[in-house]
């Protein structure tokens, strides 16, 4: 494990930012190319009026382009993910029951939490020989949120089916959230986890595979990305370490 942060430190950090953003990339680009659709879908929902639904569109579209595009070029981070929030707490597409669809944008918001704790300094003390406030650090709390609020994608992936796969899959899949949310072996759970949710979204979420027109591609493409921005977040956990509310750096006090 050691040897792969070692050789991937340079490239993961922005391999797990540009996950993390595709989804927001992708709603964003889509808005844009259907513009008429999106506008007449807020209205006849809300029914809230031609005006209102143009300018909920357009705050979304703006919205998202623009965080992404703050985000990626490491200007002003912070600013691109209080942007990103925003469709997170105020979906507007419901392609999933509202729990589920609930639990994917806590998901979505727990890695948002990771890349502001990502792009935060590392706490250095402003005069020399004075310590930093340590364990006190918000971005060390911002590790933690964000760690459990991820592992929320994984209840939406559970098959409650008595086959011995399902059985299986779910018994190691809800081990390994647990590594995660507590911070215990957390590089190598969060790995495990992003190997078999790539795995999981090729096979189950393969939009190319269906016509542009049937409504199934549209949905397993929202889907599709919604995902990979979660693989995104559990990459940065890899890039970032736990943070010091975890068991693995309580361990380096014992």
């Amino acid at each position: 494990m050691g040897k792969f942060l070692r050789v991937t430190k340079q490239y993961l950090p922005h391999l797990a930012r540009l996950c993390l953003i595709s989804t927001f990339l992708e709603d964003g680009i889509r808005m844009w190319f259907q513009w008429n659709e999106q506008r007449d879908y807020i209205e006849a929902t809300w029914g809230c009026g031609y005006f209102l639904a143009t300018c909920f569109v357009l705050l979304n579209l703006t919205g998202q382009l623009g965080g992404c595009v703050l985000i990626l070029s490491r200007n002003f981070v912070h600013y691109g993910c209080f942007l990103l929030f925003h469709p997170v707490i105020s979906p507007h597409t419901p392609h999933f029951p509202p729990f589920l669809s609930s639990l994917r944008n806590l998901a979505l918001g727990g890695g948002l939490l990771l890349l502001l704790a990502e792009s935060r300094s590392e706490g250095k003390s402003m005069f020399a020989g004075v310590p930093s406030m340590g364990e006190s650090s918000p971005k060390q709390y911002m590790q933690l949120g964000g760690r459990v609020l991820l592992v929320l994608m994984f209840m939406t992936l559970l098959h409650f089916d008595p086959s011995f796969f399902s059985i299986l899959q779910n018994m190691v899949g809800t081990a390994l959230i647990i590594l995660v949310a507590i911070g215990f072996k957390t590089k190598l759970a969060a790995l495990t986890l992003v190997i078999w949710l790539l795995a999981i979204n090729v096979y189950f979420n393969a939009f190319w595979t269906v016509p542009a027109y049937k409504p199934m591609h549209d949905f397993l493409k929202y889907d599709f990305f919604q995902t990979t921005s979660v693989i995104g977040g559990l990459l940065l956990v890899v890039a970032l370490g736990p943070g010091g509310v975890s068991m693995d750096e309580k361990k380096k006090e014992w």
